[in-house]
């Protein structure tokens, strides 16, 4: 597999805890490196993983929840270039579960941001959610 470089970013509310913000983060990523930088407003939660080893635990939400077939349709819409961007609702991720969601609307709270740039996003696809029929 090609290089592998994960970005997250979550806006942390002044309503919300930062622990269960960097909680739903980590369920979703697990090696990643966080960074928390404060504002007025809302701080922005930021992390930054490398190698698809850090992809695993979001292959294996996306067969536990048995979304493999949605997840293969929303990434593959997701493809831009080198770069697969989507959305993750911040509440499910802290729950332990995969929903992917807007920018806007679906996730009150703000979502995850997630980008991956690849070498080649259809082939890190094919393994985060492969096929099941």
């Amino acid at each position: 597999m090609a290089e592998v470089t994960v970005h997250v970013e979550a806006e942390i509310n002044p309503t919300e805890s930062e622990d269960k913000v960097k909680t739903a983060v980590t369920n979703v990523l697990g090696n990643a490196s966080i960074t928390i930088k404060p504002s007025s407003k809302a701080s922005t939660l930021t992390a930054e993983a490398k190698g698809q080893d850090s992809l695993v635990k979001l292959r294996n939400l996306l067969r536990n929840d048995r979304i493999r077939d949605a997840a293969r349709k929303a990434l593959f819409h997701s493809i831009r270039g080198n770069t697969i961007s989507f959305c993750l609702n911040k509440q499910v991720a802290f729950a332990g579960h995969i929903s992917f969601s807007e920018e806007t609307a679906e996730s009150p709270l703000g979502p995850i941001r997630v980008t991956i740039e690849t070498d080649n996003p259809r082939q890190l696809i094919e393994w985060l959610a492969e096929k099941t029929a």
